[in-house]
């Protein structure tokens, strides 16, 4: 079903990437450098969700220099942006072995969310409401979190979400909402 449906989603961009591939494994670093800005934003978008605020950019450096160093094994048995977002996980999995401790250390506490809300101050409840998501998003099931970022942050439909996991329609949404409820539950 989905290699079928798969080619009907095929796009302009999925095309470029191939041929910006083609050219940044004949040694053209222009290609590179236009494969690094059609898919900056998206990435940093994801790493941002995912990543306290002042690791995202060195995150998302990081990604990159994984994604050149790994261009050469990229067979194409995929399109390019769903192997990118493989090591965008990848390496949002591994800020987070690596910095285990410093974030239980700077963890935000019920007393600093509550001194926020009564001091007023919008900037620091935003902040303290993205800390909060950004939590609880790590604690669902990675099934569930992937759903949540294909949806609300690379902005794919449920189409799309069900061609790219090669499952049906109604699995994907079935999944969605379970995600959604899960994600209820973290943010009490």
């Amino acid at each position: 079903m989905n290699q079928e449906a798969d080619k009907n989603f095929t796009n302009p961009s999925e095309v470029q990437d191939k041929e910006l591939l083609r050219r940044i494994l004949i040694g053209d670093q222009e290609a590179f450098s236009q494969l690094y800005t059609r898919h900056l934003n998206t990435v940093y978008k994801r790493v941002a969700y995912l990543i306290p605020e002042n690791d995202v950019e060195d995150v998302t450096q990081e990604i990159f220099i994984a994604m050149m160093r790994s261009l050469k094994t990229f067979k194409g048995d995929s399109k390019f942006s769903t192997w990118l977002r493989v090591i965008t996980n990848r390496q949002i999995a591994n800020y987070y072995r690596k910095n285990k401790q410093t974030l239980n250390d700077n963890h935000l506490d019920q007393d600093n969310i509550q001194f926020s809300r009564k001091t007023g101050s919008t900037t620091r409840e935003t902040q303290d409401r993205r800390i909060f998501i950004q939590q609880s998003l790590m604690e669902v099931p990675d099934h569930y979190r992937e759903i949540i970022l294909l949806r609300f942050v690379d902005g794919l439909k449920f189409q799309e979400i069900a061609v790219l996991q090669d499952k049906s329609l109604d699995a994907v949404k079935s999944v969605f909402r379970r995600a959604i409820e899960a994600m209820r539950k973290e943010l009490g």
